[in-house]
């Protein structure tokens, strides 16, 4: 693999969009190299190879590398993966990554010997590494429990974590910014520019609407955060509600959930082929989209801007959740819901659903 003067770390569609939205919104010549480091779930990796094509499309190499494990070719694995990426990371001079709590991605960064780092949106998740920067502490996702502290395999990474945390901090000549569409407030020195999803609204659209509206589906339930029924009871009453037609699944939904939401509501179950922000961008689409606390809740405003097109938001009640749920839960997505309000990016949408049983 040849050097490149940036090169870009990718593990999710939304991360390898945001590199291209950060390339055309600063306008960036430079020679660009971007890394695909896909996941096991056929989704992502349906979506990945999508989103690679549209960035191959925009005149920048991509390299794809089954970091995780053999794939279909009987090549990659984390050792291979490592040994060749070693020397285009140590000489690249700047480096672009979208999920700074990957440990394979905090791995590569202690190879890193770059003077820029860019953190591109990789969601809600961005405000968590901001602020956990900002704090100092280590890096942990927010629907992690937190309980005990990560057991012996997080004890065995904390120096790796740690040489991470150390080269995302700016200072000794090192710039770090970080791209975002979500609300966050940066440390001193962390240079935050907003992503305005400029890119988007230039190759696609505007979207023809439909009647009807659409909900937004979550990965709560994947994550272990609300409970099952009481998220079919949510989804079921604002198809109700709103007269939704079509239920754009989450990437990481079982099918077996899916099955049972369009059982129970009769909603069209669309399994998007590119992140929301470009299939919504493209359309059909509905003139309401309804998403509960998510980062579709900061990125549509800004992808469908000029369209008319109203997003709604349905708060997690705390009784949602469940007993194995981190106790940071409620109070963040409380705030990734609130935030898209008060930016007048979303309305709210009110329910009342039974408590969780489990």
């Amino acid at each position: 693999m040849t050097a490149a003067d940036t090169l870009a770390l990718v593990e999710s569609p939304v991360q390898l969009l945001n590199v291209l939205e950060w390339a055309y919104q600063g306008g960036e010549t430079t020679p660009l190299t971007v890394v695909v480091l896909p996941p096991h779930d056929p989704m992502s990796r349906g979506q990945l190879r999508r989103m690679a094509s549209l960035a191959r499309d925009e005149g920048f190499e991509v390299r794809w590398m089954d970091a995780r494990g053999a794939g279909p070719s009987g090549h990659g694995g984390p050792l291979q993966t490592i040994s060749s990426l070693a020397r285009p990371l140590r000489a690249a001079r700047r480096v672009v990554l979208g999920d700074p709590f990957s440990r394979y991605v905090q791995t590569l960064l202690t190879l890193v010997r770059a003077r820029d780092i860019v953190v591109v949106d990789d969601g809600t998740a961005t405000m968590e590494f901001v602020a956990q920067l900002a704090r100092g502490e280590r890096f942990v996702r927010w629907h992690r429990s937190g309980r005990g502290g990560g057991g012996a395999r997080a004890l065995a990474f904390a120096p790796v974590s740690s040489a991470a945390r150390r080269r995302l901090t700016p200072g000794r000549g090192r710039r770090v910014e970080v791209f975002t569409s979500m609300p966050v407030e940066p440390p001193d020195g962390v240079v935050c520019t907003a992503n305005e999803f400029a890119w988007t609204r230039a190759r696609f659209g505007p979207p023809r609407l439909t009647r009807g509206s659409d909900l937004v589906g979550t990965s709560l339930v994947e994550t272990g955060v609300v409970d099952p029924g009481c998220y079919l009871e949510a989804v079921a009453t604002l198809a109700r509600a709103h007269g939704a037609t079509r239920y754009f699944a989450h990437r990481r939904e079982k099918e077996d959930k899916l099955r049972e939401i369009s059982a129970r509501t009769g909603l069209e179950i669309v399994r998007p082929d590119l992140p929301l922000e470009i299939v919504a961008r493209r359309g059909p689409i509905g003139r309401t989209i309804v998403s509960f606390p998510s980062t579709v809740l900061h990125t549509l405003p800004l992808a469908l801007a000029g369209t008319g097109i109203q997003v709604a938001v349905c708060q997690v009640a705390e009784e949602w959740l469940t007993t194995g749920a981190s106790p940071r839960a409620h109070g963040f997505l409380s705030t990734v819901a609130g935030t898209a309000e008060q930016n007048g990016g979303a309305s709210a949408v009110q329910l009342s659903i039974p408590a969780a049983t489990a």
